[in-house]
């Protein structure tokens, strides 16, 4: 069964009530939309305003919302005037009748059109019902779908534009040329099963070798852009750490290109952590300026230095600060030590105050992506430009942007587990094992493939899926 007629079977088995919601944010605005979608929402829109023209298809119609309660002498009781959108089945977004009324934003009249319309026999929607019903009858795959709700949470560009791509079926597109193959191969050993006693040839090993091979480095590659679009997808958080008065907040607000940290020349200004949100390159970047790290007897700059240890402790990435000016002290060695194996950058800062008889030290060398030390000014900008590049490098492990990213844990445990079924099936396949076990692998790699586009997806995930969207779409 392909994924059309698996997702007609679904739509089939879904009921046929006309659902009602509010599509735009809650409070207001010059506009408001009321969504209607199902067999009954073009007669419901018909009482629910008065038309001026009858609905058309994609076509926009003057309405008036009127005030059942509240009439005057000439009988007028209209309350606002609407915009009446209607997409007839199955040329909408749900595939069922689809209408739009664009109101002005008032909450009050939004809210006495959605009574209305549940009065007049409409079910209020749950979140992400029409997606759901786009996605059950066919119109999207469940990474389409998903990607919906992507775009609208979106905070950067680059998030939007991944969205959007998504939203094409750029990962459906990479995907299906590998279970076309997978599929076909299936065949070619079903049908020696089937037709054994026929004079089918059975499949030779080195064959079955040949096309499993073939199916492994596509997944590889989409297995291994996990990682940049994770990040794009999630973002990550920098702890910037170091001693006091190293310029860590002065640094900190260079990334962030504004006064957001108290900047003074006294040692451990910083009582407490600082965050803020920036894009780098569209990475969404969650800064996170640390207390000054040094013995501390005041209860309150212990505590300060506590929560920076937890910061630098569940950070993806470390920023630490040494000053150019000092010696390495005992607590910059600890430091270096503890970021170790993680991904770290390691600058030396104020390096416009440090003149040739600048303090000389041999670093450790944590495990960061680019030679150490980077020379910085937060004062005068020297060394930002590249220290915004190495930290972008680190954040993506030097991935390219590519279409058709793995953007979610769910798109990556299906890819992983169709690589390892089709390992499995490679083994059995070099072990001599029967044809029919090879293909409990392979059925085993397709399920998984499917389970990304939603074919074979299970009825709790797919609520838990969709139950993250906001209601109204």
């Amino acid at each position: 069964m392909d994924v059309q007629d698996s997702n007609s079977s679904l739509a089939a088995a879904l009921p046929t009530e006309t659902i009602v919601a509010i599509s735009t944010p809650p409070g207001r605005g010059g506009i408001g939309i009321v969504r209607l979608s199902g067999p009954q929402a073009a007669a419901i829109a018909n009482d629910l305003v008065r038309l001026h023209h009858p609905l058309e298809h994609a076509r926009a119609r003057l309405a008036d919302v009127l005030d059942d309660e509240v009439a005057d002498d000439a009988g007028a009781n209209q309350i606002d005037e609407a915009v009446v959108t209607f997409f007839a089945a199955p040329n909408s977004y749900t595939s069922d009748d689809l209408v739009e009324i664009a109101a002005h934003g008032s909450p009050v009249v939004l809210d006495l059109l959605l009574r209305r319309a549940l009065d007049l026999g409409a079910r209020l929607a749950e979140p992400g019902e029409f997606t759901q019903r786009a996605f059950l009858s066919g119109k999207l795959d469940l990474t389409q779908a998903e990607a919906v709700r992507d775009l609208i949470e979106a905070q950067t560009l680059t998030q939007a534009r991944q969205a959007a791509s998504q939203m094409g079926g750029a990962l459906s597109r990479r995907v299906q040329p590998v279970k076309q193959a997978l599929v076909e191969l299936i065949a070619l050993l079903e049908a020696g099963i089937d037709f054994a006693e026929d004079d089918i040839d059975v499949t030779p090993q080195a064959e079955i070798a040949r096309r499993i091979g073939e199916l492994t480095p596509p997944l590889a590659a989409l297995d291994a852009s996990y990682a940049r679009g994770r990040v794009v997808h999630d973002g990550l958080t920098l702890a910037i750490v170091g001693r006091p008065n190293a310029g860590k907040s002065s640094l900190f607000n260079r990334l962030v290109e504004r006064d957001r940290a108290i900047v003074t020349a006294t040692p451990g200004t910083t009582r407490d952590l600082v965050t803020e949100r920036i894009s780098l390159d569209g990475i969404p970047l969650e800064l996170v300026d640390t207390a000054g790290l040094r013995e501390a007897f005041e209860e309150v700059e212990q505590l300060g230095i506590a929560r920076s240890r937890e910061a630098l402790a569940d950070a993806s990435l470390v920023l630490v600060v040494l000053d150019a000016t000092q010696p390495l002290n005992n607590e910059e060695r600890a430091l270096l030590a503890a970021v170790e194996g993680r991904p770290a950058v390691v600058i030396r800062n104020k390096c416009d105050l440090a003149g040739s008889d600048a303090p000389s030290f041999d670093l450790p060398q944590p495990d960061i992506s680019a030679p150490v030390p980077l020379h910085t000014s937060a004062l005068t900008g020297e060394g930002i430009t590249t220290l915004r590049e190495r930290i972008l490098a680190l954040a993506t492990g030097g991935a390219a942007a590519e279409p058709g990213l793995l953007t979610s844990l769910r798109h990556q445990r299906a890819i992983a587990t169709t690589r390892n079924a089709l390992a499995d099936a490679a083994q059995a396949n070099a072990s001599n094992i029967p044809h029919e076990m090879i293909l409990i692998d392979l059925y085993r790699a397709l399920w998984a493939l499917d389970s990304l586009t939603g074919q074979t997806t299970s009825d709790d995930i797919l609520n838990l899926i969709f139950s993250t969207f906001c209601i109204g779409k």
